[in-house]
């Protein structure tokens, strides 16, 4: 029997593989038969670890997504008093880390036509990926002192993210340069905190 730490050995080289694929090649060119080659394993172990083409698209996005929160963690705790100096470190780290990253110009590819089968997998469980995120960005700010109702928050944290992801996928300017703006937005709401609850909800 397959010890659980010998089964995610060989898993993390066959997302790892499949990634580096899809960037070269397209997601049309990722096959079992291939992954199995390229990591030197039986095509049987690659179905055993990862099992579906369907699931190793949501498990490519789950390794990488894994990358950008552990950025944006580090921000947070690089700031634990300064909730705007945390929005910035973490917006620019993502941006950064988005620009070299193969899955990231793989899916921007695919955006624009070069691979159509490809989005549609990944954005079937990017939106639960995503509330996941959100949820981990409320537990952080939560430790912040900001005069925001949980609303509220909710609202900027939604806000913040969708346009972060829209960056990532097609950035409009620097790293840098898109944290500056999304910090200083930040700041401003910050300092100005809403004087009654959302009319709606």
């Amino acid at each position: 029997m397959t010890s659980p730490a010998a089964s995610g050995q060989r898993r993390q080289p066959i997302v790892e593989a499949a990634i580096e694929m899809t960037a070269r090649n397209g997601w049309a060119a990722v096959t079992m038969a291939r992954l199995a080659e390229q990591v030197g394993v039986s095509r049987q172990t690659v179905y055993n670890e990862i099992g579906s083409k369907n699931a190793l698209a949501d498990a490519m996005l789950a390794h990488e997504l894994d990358r950008f929160v552990k950025a944006i963690g580090d921000a947070f705790d690089r700031h634990a008093d300064n909730l705007v100096e945390a929005v910035y470190d973490a917006v620019r780290d993502v941006l950064e880390l988005a620009r070299g990253n193969q899955l990231v110009r793989a899916i921007a590819s695919a955006t624009h036509g070069a691979d159509t089968e490809l989005v549609p997998l990944l954005t079937t469980q990017a939106e639960t990926l995503l509330a996941g995120v959100k949820a981990m960005l409320v537990e952080r700010v939560a430790s912040y002192r900001t005069g925001l109702t949980g609303d509220q928050i909710d609202v900027v944290i939604d806000i913040v993210t969708r346009t972060v992801l829209s960056h990532v996928i097609q950035p409009t300017g620097t790293p840098a340069a898109t944290a500056d703006g999304i910090a200083w937005l930040a700041s401003r709401i910050l300092e100005e905190p809403a004087r009654k609850p959302l009319r709606y909800g």
